[in-house]
């Protein structure tokens, strides 16, 4: 697109989506010395990260020698080969391998960003080849909402469904002390003081100043690159890039009504989060919405593939032979108080004891304690042809007040607005429950008496819950034998109906070791980037662990605005 009658602005180089890659991209190249904007279409700042846990998956890092985690490349190589199978892509792998660490490196010395790493927090597929027990996933650490100034007000809120009280919890202690506030003093008086700054920053702020996860990993990138004077255009959508001899050279941007031509130097930065809510192309590229419509994403609702069908336009090609075209978790759908409707994924809560999975027919058809993207195609292949995907937790009344289940909190938040609403089911039998939910009473019965038989004992011979990793560590470390396992036998029972939702997609553009956007004939786009969700997943469509969309966000973002600025970026293959 051309047109001289429009204003201009003049820039190095444009970054399109502020989350953690159009952030990190912004700051690397900023850092090097480039004039950058950063332009996003939503009214706040931070897309899907803001929403998110801020876990980084990036083996080989400075905070995994410090716990004396050494391991070589070959090592995590091998274990990324094993989980893309197929789709493994070996250049791009070699270059998130080497330009990880590099990465973690440059943002913690140069930046506000820190992380911490808990000693052991297994991959998803720990004992695969290649698979770790510990020192890959990183969380943002917390961080003081105060520093981002006036910008405070711009950040994007948690989602609603994993707060307490307006509260995002953070990885880690946070979680532990709110589920022990009731049976550890030193929990109370932890979760007293959470509650009372948070209440006293609202009171002051309007919102909590304690930023944690995802909000943590936004706040810090977005203090990053304020202090290097990097503009931050909100509600600024891009309708369009300026090519020219081929070369991407900037794009036309709508702000505050006026269309405004921005020329970049050096290029253009695609970060728009992929396109979980681009009805068409999940109704093309995802097998369990055959309208598009049967999926609910917890991503904000600006994330409509726009990264995507700016590149085709430009000679862009998107990645469609992935077995898995998006990152898959369980959701359930609930009213919040405002009566909007809300989407709750299910992280932790398959994995505690006393809790199991059923199809409509009751029957389980998983190991409750896998990751959220293996369940959910385990949910997939448990479906009957022509049916709803859909699949029922099911647990006793001490489990559900011990634990909590979705959006309902344990003892001593109430329990009544969400049978009020229907989100959680119960009844005094498992014959009621089933009837109220819609599951198959018979079905329901001889599952749970068939689980009880061993449940006791802390064995699972059906689906093994509790025998990986991964199942372990969120299960309930006080509760043995088996931290995941515990018979269901104490009335009333409750269910809660889940759906098929994302936490990204993994069907992005095509790109080069250096985050370049590729041609039909493999070539580079001379000018033209893509990083986060916008850029082909190089997990193969599989997950492999805790962080596996912003750990490469965070290194491929650091690749692009390297190359951006002319520096030798790792892994670059020109």
């Amino acid at each position: 697109m051309a047109g001289s009658e429009h204003e201009t602005y003049e820039c190095d180089a444009l970054v399109v989506g502020s989350g953690c890659a159009g952030l990190s991209a912004a700051v690397t190249a900023g850092h090097h010395g480039l004039n950058v904007l950063i332009v996003e279409m939503e009214p706040h700042f931070g897309g899907t990260t803001a929403r998110s846990g801020g876990w980084l998956w990036i083996p080989r890092t400075r905070l995994a020698h410090a716990w004396g985690i050494v391991e070589d490349a070959d090592q995590a190589r091998t274990y990324l080969r094993h989980e893309a199978g197929n789709s493994f892509d070996a250049a791009r792998v070699d270059a998130f391998l080497t330009a990880g660490p590099e990465a973690v490196d440059f943002f913690t010395t140069n930046t506000a960003v820190r992380f911490d790493m808990p000693l052991t927090f297994p991959d998803y597929h720990a004992e695969a080849p290649g698979g770790a027990q510990g020192g890959r996933s990183m969380v943002t650490r917390p961080f003081d909402g105060r520093e981002l100034g006036a910008h405070i007000k711009d950040i994007g809120r948690p989602l609603p469904e994993l707060t307490i009280f307006g509260i995002m919890l953070g990885s880690g202690k946070d979680i532990v002390h709110f589920m022990r506030a009731t049976k550890s003093l030193a929990s109370a008086f932890y979760v007293a003081r959470r509650l009372s700054k948070h209440f006293l920053d609202v009171m002051r702020h309007g919102r909590g100043m304690t930023l944690t996860n995802g909000n943590a990993l936004t706040g810090r990138l977005a203090k990053s690159a304020f202090d290097l004077n990097i503009p931050l255009w909100l509600s600024s959508p891009v309708r369009g890039l300026i090519t020219e001899d081929g070369a991407v050279r900037g794009a036309m941007v709508k702000k505050a009504g006026r269309l405004i031509r921005v020329n970049a130097k050096r290029g253009v930065v695609l970060a728009c989060g992929g396109f979980p809510h681009d009805v068409e192309r999940r109704k093309a590229m995802f097998p369990h919405a055959p309208t598009g419509n049967e999926h609910w994403s917890p991503g904000p609702a600006g994330n409509t593939g726009d990264g995507l069908r700016l590149a085709e336009t430009a000679g862009g090609r998107v990645e469609n032979t992935l077995p898995n075209a998006a990152a898959w978790v369980p959701v359930s759908i609930t009213v919040r108080k405002d009566a909007s409707q809300g989407v709750m994924p299910h992280f932790i809560d398959r994995a505690k004891p006393g809790v199991i999975a059923v199809t409509r027919e009751g029957s389980r058809f998983a190991n409750e304690g896998n990751s959220y993207h293996d369940f959910v195609q385990a949910m997939t292949k448990a479906a009957r042809p022509g049916e709803e995907i859909a699949a029922f937790l099911i647990c006793d009344h001490r489990a559900l007040r011990k634990y909590g289940l979705g959006c309902v909190p344990p003892f001593p938040m109430p329990l009544r607005r969400h049978l009020r609403t229907g989100y959680l089911k119960r009844g005094r039998t498992l014959a009621e429950l089933a009837a109220q939910a819609g599951i198959d009473a018979n079905g329901l019965t001889a599952t749970v008496a068939d689980f009880n038989k061993t449940a006791a004992e802390g064995r699972d011979p059906a689906f093994g819950k509790g025998s990986r990793a991964y199942n372990r560590y969120q299960g309930d470390a006080l509760h043995g034998p088996n931290p995941c396992v515990a018979p269901i036998k104490d009335g009333p029972f409750y269910a809660i109906k889940l759906v098929i939702g994302d936490l990204g997609t993994y069907a992005g553009i095509k790109t080069d070791a250096s985050a370049r956007a590729l041609d039909a004939g493999g070539r580079p786009i001379a000018g033209l980037y893509a990083v986060g969700n916008d850029m082909a997943s190089i997990m193969g469509g599989n997950y492999p662990g805790a962080g596996i969309t912003l750990g490469p966000a965070l290194t491929f973002a650091y690749i692009a605005g390297r190359h951006l600025a002319g520096a030798d970026p790792a892994g670059d293959v020109s």
